[in-house]
């Protein structure tokens, strides 16, 4: 039964990933995109990681599409009417990488390819016993205490690169007061037309 909900859940997130892709519209890419991470956080279920299911859907599904969203409606991101050479040619090209992408997967995780690697502890002590603060554990204190710890840095650079993201999309979107003086006169001479 498993089996099947894989297979069912995994065509589910290709499909809206590979819809996200083609489809003209940023606004209906964006919520194809929600689809796709609410497939993969349904495929963390299915390995029984729950608390990376729960952060796929709260972190990604929620507060960054929300901002991709935010970020689409506050530049007026309308649908472009591409050439239906364009059009055709990126089609094309998305669905041809989804192919050779399914193709190198299929062959990778065929078992033939797969060497099984050898597990080995992280640390020792010089008698030869594995040192450990803290064991491993899928609860959410073994998360933060890693997250708090060894990899505090690297969560610190991305919550800088996240603020220097939205800094920069506000200075994008921003519109200069003379532009906004050119919009209004613009405005004033329809009206009065």
């Amino acid at each position: 039964m498993l089996d099947i909900l894989f297979y069912i859940v995994s065509a589910f997130t290709l499909i809206a990933a590979l819809l996200m892709v083609m489809s003209p519209n940023a606004v209906n890419g964006a919520m194809c995109m929600i689809a796709a991470f609410v497939g993969t956080a349904a495929l963390f279920i299915l390995l029984e990681a729950y608390f990376l299911a729960i952060l796929q859907v709260l972190v990604y599904a929620g507060a960054v599409m929300v901002l991709f969203l935010f970020i689409i409606m506050l530049l007026n991101v309308e649908e472009i009417e591409p050439s239906n050479r364009k059009s055709m040619r990126s089609n094309f090209l998305a669905v041809l990488s989804f192919i050779i992408v399914s193709g190198l997967m299929i062959s990778a995780f065929s078992g033939e390819y797969l060497p099984e690697p050898e597990l080995l502890p992280v640390a020792a002590n010089p008698d030869g016993s594995v040192v450990s603060k803290i064991p491993f554990t899928t609860s959410s204190k073994s998360f933060g205490y890693s997250l708090f710890s060894k990899y505090m840095l690297p969560f610190q650079v991305t919550g800088f690169l996240l603020l220097s993201g939205m800094i920069g999309v506000i200075v994008i979107s921003k519109k200069s007061t003379e532009q906004l003086e050119a919009e209004a006169l613009l405005e004033k001479e329809r009206d009065a037309s």
